[in-house]
C-alpha cells in the first residue's frame, strides 16, 4: 500500500446509526484513531452524533471527529461500512440482501472512485455477501475488503466458554468459523485454554458430566445471541462496536493479529470464490495471510456447508 497517499490513523464511518455512533464512541475512547470522519445520508442525525461525541473530547484522548464525505475516502486509513436497510415488514430476506446489497454497491464504488488506498471494512449484514459484494465491487486485492466475520461471535464463544470452566476469557482461546449466521460453527479442534487442548482440559475440569452436551449447548447460545439481543431492545451495538476497535487496533497499528475476519478465500480450506470467516493475520494491510490450519472432518464438512449457503446467496443477487 502506498502509505504517502493515506493519513495513517485516520477512519472513516460510513453510517451513523446504533452500530456506526456507538464504534466512533468506543473508538474515540481508545485512543487508536487521530481522526474520525462520520458519514450517513441522515444529515441532521449526523451532525447530532459528531456534536454529541466532540462534547465528551475533555474525557478522551485528543481526536479530530468531523461530519466526513466522499471526499474523505482518499486519504483515509481504514474505512468502515456499517450503513444498511433494516427489514420492512412483509419483507423477504432475499429483498432485504438485494437492497442492502444495493447500498454497499454504491458506496464501494465510491470509495474505488475516490481512488483510496486503504482497507474497507464490511459491518452491515449479511456481512459475508456484502464482502464480497464490496471486493468485486471495487476490484482491489482480496487483503484489503474484509467482513467483520465471525470476530464478535468467537468472543461470545470464549466468554460462554469462560463462563462454564470458570476460567479468565483471556485465558480461552477458540473461533467461530463459516458464515456470521445460522451455519456457523464452533472449530473445537482450535480451541484452547490455559494452553492446553479442550479434550485435555475437559478431562481434568470437573465442571460438567456431559461434556458434549455442554459443547453443543454452548455453540448454540453463541448462534442465538443476536435474535435474544434484538428481540430484547432492538439491536446489537456495544459489544460489535468493541469488536471493531478490536480489528481497527490490528489495522492502524500492524499488530499481525489473528482474527477471525470474513475473507475471500482462494482454496485454502479446499474452498475458493466466497467470502466466509477462517482465523486471518490482519494488519495494516487487512489481511496478510490466512492461517489454514488443519480442521477435523465434521468441521470441514460444516465450513463447506456454509460456503455452500454464502454461494447460494451470491448467486441471488445476479442480475
Amino acid at each position: 500500500m502506498p502509505k504517502a497517499s493515506w493519513k495513517r490513523r485516520k477512519v472513516t464511518v460510513v453510517g451513523a446509526g446504533a452500530v456506526g455512533s456507538t464504534f466512533c464512541y468506543t473508538l474515540a475512547q481508545s485512543g487508536l484513531a487521530e481522526e474520525i470522519a462520520l458519514i450517513d445520508q441522515n444529515s441532521d442525525l449526523v451532525r447530532g452524533q459528531v456534536l454529541d461525541l466532540n462534547h465528551g473530547q475533555l474525557f478522551f484522548p485528543s481526536v479530530d471527529i468531523h461530519v466526513g464525505d466522499k471526499s474523505d475516502y482518499r486519504d483515509t486509513q481504514l474505512i468502515v461500512l456499517t450503513a444498511g436497510s433494516k427489514q420492512r415488514p412483509g419483507e423477504t430476506r432475499l429483498d432485504l440482501l438485494q437492497r442492502n446489497a444495493s447500498i454497499i454497491e454504491s458506496i464501494a464504488s465510491d470509495v474505488a472512485n475516490a481512488g483510496s488506498h486503504g482497507v474497507l471494512l464490511v459491518v452491515s449484514n449479511p456481512v459475508d455477501v456484502l464482502t464480497y459484494v464490496a471486493l468485486k465491487t471495487t476490484g482491489w486485492p482480496r487483503g484489503r475488503v474484509i467482513g467483520s466475520g465471525t470476530v464478535l461471535d468467537s468472543a461470545r464463544f470464549r466468554y460462554l466458554l469462560s463462563r462454564h470452566c470458570q476460567v479468565d476469557t483471556q485465558n480461552v482461546h477458540g473461533y467461530i468459523l463459516g458464515e456470521h449466521g445460522d451455519s456457523e460453527f464452533a472449530a473445537w479442534s482450535m480451541t484452547r485454554i490455559g494452553g492446553m487442548d479442550i479434550d485435555s482440559y475437559c478431562s481434568i475440569c470437573g465442571f460438567c458430566d456431559d461434556c458434549v452436551g455442554m459443547r453443543n449447548q454452548i455453540e448454540q447460545e453463541v448462534r442465538e445471541s443476536a435474535y435474544h439481543i434484538i428481540n430484547y431492545k432492538g439491536s446489537t451495538c456495544f459489544a460489535i462496536g468493541l469488536a471493531l476497535v478490536r480489528i481497527t487496533a490490528a489495522i492502524l497499528r500492524g499488530q499481525k493479529s489473528v482474527l477471525s475476519v470474513s475473507t475471500l478465500l482462494q482454496d485454502e480450506f479446499g474452498l475458493s470464490d466466497v467470502c466466509l470467516s477462517v482465523p486471518c493475520i490482519v494488519s495494516e494491510n487487512g489481511v496478510e495471510r490466512i492461517v489454514a490450519g488443519h480442521l477435523q472432518p465434521e468441521e470441514d464438512e460444516s465450513l463447506s456447508r456454509s460456503a455452500a449457503l454464502l454461494r447460494q446467496a451470491n448467486k441471488s443477487l445476479e442480475r
